[in-house]
This record gives structure tokens, sequence and C-alpha cells, in this order.
């Protein structure tokens, strides 16, 4: 090499060193996509996924977004984008979060309550782009519809089902329990699950639920798509109260459940085709909880046909049987016995003071009022949202007379509040069998106080526990049908199934603790979710798995409420 040669060299490198020393820190400090992050890995090599609400958000509402990775990416910069133009429309830091989840250690969460203008986005960090979401004002109009259409799909017996044809038309072929031969009329009603059995407290849960969301805001539920003059939800409250009528077979009596565990052995095939339709035996039974439960729910009914139509007959058949059923409370086990175990209440205070608050709110007669009081400070704070927890049903309509009962629900939204802050994905408890359901119990919760006090200080957790039902969980995945980018298409139901996946209303059950999930022997076949899994938590979108992908009555019920009054 010659002297020439050598000069230029050595004059380069005087030039292109600081320059890149430049760059460097640059990079190192600033929002560059292609900085370094704290291990050495480069954010662009990182995987970086972004969860989010997919349905989308209204103008006023909390958004937030999770991130996850396997690499730390401290620092980096998220962007909103606008869909259509491609701008820019706000920007910011993500936040480390308390922790990772799974296979990706680092976690953090993205702010954009600030984003107003209705439109239609997406979130980039680093490179990595979100599923797009709406801000509309009309982004949930149609949720409650849908999940009102399950439903139908549920429907046993001559109640005009959609997507399969008329079932079990020889419910009850024998009344077991009860000291009488022959069988017993109790057509009707609602599939629980994806099963084919029928269960009074299931039943009368959904059914009060129904009817409870329509007295709470009926403005909300007023949609009638068949044009018969009752609104839908009322229509289909009363395939749930027909049923229940004829499971009071008499005075003080209740069939509880129909059909048994040999639903289950005998594979999948659609209901109209069921092999065992001349073999569904009823059971009788009866305990404070479902007296408490079926009163709440016959009372509520009669209180709501009266005002609809004055000297109603229907009305007074629901409260005869709310009142003979309620007149037995001091007389029967404190809950019933399912003869399978499932569905099975521990405790009975809560439903019996919904039972009596109802009566109270439906005859003026005091004594109901002072029971209610009495059995409600004995149920106290449940801490839960189940078919078998709903205390703070009994509460809320107590504290409408007595407010200080609201103090009750508080508590609850406390602990749910603490719990969400301590979590990357806010969840307001921990897993369970059931986890859409719970979730989706506490937002109801959030709700009812807000009502109560006229306070909105726990709407976020609402909104955090619907954005985790809609895609902000760590499978990104909407666990209602035909809602978001990329939802549940497995679900547990033979209807569904048969039908090619098509299941409109549908919600997943959700993600269940590995400790639950190992306690039975489920054979999947998809595991298209398993690399968001974490070692405690599973969720399988599998039409096999009935733990966390089956749907269920009560849930539904539970999602019609929030949907469609999460918002003032």
């Amino acid at each position: 090499m010659n002297n020439f040669h050598q000069k230029q060299i050595i004059i380069m490198t005087r030039i292109l060193v600081p320059i890149m020393m430049i760059l460097f820190t640059i990079g190192c400090n600033g929002d560059a996509i292609h900085s370094e992050t704290a291990d050495g890995v480069k954010a662009e090599n990182a995987q970086i996924f972004i969860r989010v609400n997919q349905v989308g958000f209204r103008a006023n509402d909390y958004k937030i977004a999770t991130v996850i990775s396997d690499a730390d990416i401290s620092g980096s910069a998220f962007k909103v984008i606008e869909s259509k133009t491609g701008k820019e429309s706000v920007s910011g830091k993500i936040v480390k979060g308390p922790s990772g989840w799974g296979n990706f250690p680092f976690g953090y969460s993205v702010d954009f309550t600030s984003l107003k203008k209705e439109g239609r986005y997406y979130i980039d960090v680093a490179g990595k782009k979100s599923p797009e979401f709406l801000i509309s004002s009309r982004n949930y109009i149609t949720i409650t519809d849908s999940l009102l259409k399950f439903f139908k799909i549920q429907r046993c017996g001559p109640t005009n089902p959609i997507l399969h044809d008329v079932c079990h038309l020889y419910d009850a072929n024998k009344l077991v329990g009860e000291l009488r031969a022959g069988g017993i009329d109790v057509t009707g009603g609602w599939h629980d699950a994806g099963d084919y059995t029928k269960f009074l407290n299931t039943t009368a849960f959904t059914t009060y639920l129904l009817l409870f969301s329509y007295e709470f805001n009926r403005t909300r539920y007023e949609n009638d798509s068949d044009k018969n003059g009752v609104p839908d939800i009322l229509d289909e409250a009363k395939i749930g109260l027909d049923w229940l009528l004829r499971c009071n077979y008499a005075p003080g009596k209740l069939v509880i459940q129909v059909q048994d565990l040999k639903d289950q052995t005998v594979g999948w095939r659609m209901p109209e085709n069921d092999t065992l339709r001349y073999e569904r035996p009823a059971f009788a039974g009866i305990g404070k909880n479902l007296v408490g439960l079926y009163s709440a729910t016959m009372s509520l009914a009669s209180r709501i046909w009266k005002d609809r139509i004055k000297n109603n007959e229907f009305s007074e058949r629901c409260l005869n049987a709310a009142t003979n059923i309620y007149a037995v409370r001091n007389s029967v086990p404190n809950v019933d016995k399912n003869p399978i175990g499932m569905y099975q209440d521990s405790r009975f205070w809560g439903k019996l003071a919904l039972g009596a608050i109802e009566m109270y709110n439906t005859t003026k007669k005091q004594e109901y009022l002072r029971e209610a009081q009495t059995y409600a400070d004995s149920a106290g704070s449940d801490y839960w949202w189940s078919w078998g927890d709903m205390n703070a049903l009994a509460h809320y309509k107590i504290a409408k007379h007595v407010p200080r009962f609201s103090d009750y629900i508080l508590n609850n939204l406390i602990a749910f509040n603490d719990n969400r802050n301590k979590n990357l994905f806010q969840e307001g408890t921990v897993f369970s069998w059931g986890t859409s359901h719970t979730f989706l119990g506490i937002a109801l919760h959030a709700i009812l106080y807000r009502d109560l006090t006229g306070k909105n200080n726990f709407d976020s957790l609402a909104f955090s526990q619907r954005d985790y039902i809609l895609g902000n969980n760590p499978w990104g995945v909407s666990f209602i049908y035909g809602y978001g980018e990329k939802y549940t298409k497995y679900f547990h139901s033979q209807v569904a199934y048969f039908n090619g996946g098509y299941f409109p209303g549908g919600v997943a059950a959700g993600p269940a603790p590995k400790a639950i999930l190992d306690g039975y022997n489920i054979e999947r076949k998809n595991f298209s979710y398993n690399k968001f899994n974490s070692a405690d938590v599973l969720y399988y979108d599998d039409r096999n798995d009935y733990i966390t992908n089956e749907p269920t009555i009560v849930t539904n019920a539970t999602a019609i409420f929030v949907f469609g009054n999460l918002y003032k």
C-alpha cells in the first residue's frame, strides 16, 4: 500500500469514527426503533406482540393496550396510526408493567386515552403493528343483539330455535326424587351450554338477568326484530319463564334438572337427533338457594308483565309461583342436592336476600324488606361473580331502599381494582373455570355502583375487563364470536360444530388455571395459541375443550347486561 492510500485511510478514519460515534449515541438515547435494548437485542429483532380491544373504544373511554416481548424494549416509542391516512395521531413511551407473561418476560402498557377522534387505527411499537380497532360512538350498538341471538341457538323443545330443529319433545320420561309414577312436562327452556342438559339454577339466573337488564335500562333493550310488540329480550326471557313455571310442578316443589351424565356418553349429535330423546329424566329438589333465586325471578317477571299489560294473567301466574316457593324457605335444606354435582351452591344467603327484596318490590310487604336486609348482611361481600356468587344483585336492589348496602358492592370493587393494578393485563381477579363470566361480572359491579352513587371512579376497571374479553389478553383473541379481527372459532358446542363453526353471540369460557385443566383428560387438536400459554394459565380454541371454550347461558346473560349498560 503506498503512502497516498495510507493517508486517505487515516483521514477517512478520523472523519468517520466520530460520525459513527455520534450516530451510535443518538441510536442509544433517541426514539429510533433500531436502538439497542438493555440485554443487547435489537428491538426490531425482538418478538413483540401488541394486544388491544379489537372492537374498539368510544371517544371518552379509558384506552389501554398491552405489549409483551421476549426482550427488554423499555423506552421504546409507541405510535397510534390512523389506518386510512397513515398519519400519526398519538405517540408516547411504552410503560413497563408489573410483570411479563409466560414465554415473554417483558410486559408494557400503552395508554392512548387522549385519542378522541373517531376513525380506524392501529398501534405501532418498534415496527410491529397491533390489530386495527375503531374509535366510534356506535362501536357496541349491535353486540347485545348478537349476544341475545345465542339464546335462540340454545332453545330446547318447541320454541322456534335457530341452527337446529325442534328437539327433546318428551322431557321428561320420569321424575327422580319424588314418589310418583310417570313423566312430567318440562319441555322448553334452554340447553345450558354445549351439551343438552337443563338446570333450574342457571336457567333462573339467566332469566333473572335478562329481566333485570330490561328493568335497569329499558331504552337499551327495546329492539323488536320480529315486530310482535314485545322487546326481543322479553321474548327470550319468556322462554326461561315458561320452563321455570313447568318446573314448579306442585306447591313448594321444583324440578332442578333435566338429563344426567348420560348426555355426555353418546357422542356429538344435533339435538333433534339425540339418541337419548326418550331417556331424559327430571330430578326433584329444593334448597334455600333455589327458593331465593326462583322467587326473585318470578316476582320480577310478575312486575314487568303487569306494568306492560294491566290485569295480566301471566303476571299473576308468576307471582303465585314466587309466593308458593318463597313460603317454604324455612322448611327446606340450605342448598339443593344436585344429583350430578354440577352448579352446586355452597351458600344461600345472597340468593335468599334477592328473593326477599324482589318479593318486597312486587308486594310492598314490609316483612320482606326486613328479611332481605337480614339475609343480605349475612351474605356480605362475596368478592366474586358467578352463577353461585351474585350477592351484588341483592345488595344493589336493597340499596335502593337502604343506601348502606352499596358498601358491600364497594368492598368488591376495591378488591377487584387493587388486583387489576398488580397485573399486566389488568385482570380484576384470579382465573377460574368461567373466567370470561367472572371478568364480565366485575364490570357489572362497576355499573351497579355507578348507578347507585353517581360516581364513575370504577369505570376504568369496567373498561379494562371489557377490553380483556375483546382482545387485550395474552392470546390476542376476542372471546366473542364474530367480534374483532381474531376471535374464538371452535367452540365446545355441538350445534356450532354441525353448522361449520357458525355461532353468533357465542362467548368462550376463557382461560383457566392449569391446576384445574390437569384434572381432566381432554384430547385437544388445536394448539394455535399454545405459544402464549403460561405455566399456570392456559387457553385453547378447541372444540373438545369444555373448560376454556364452552359457551354458557349464564355468561351470555351477564354479557348482555354489561354491553347494554357500560355507557351512561
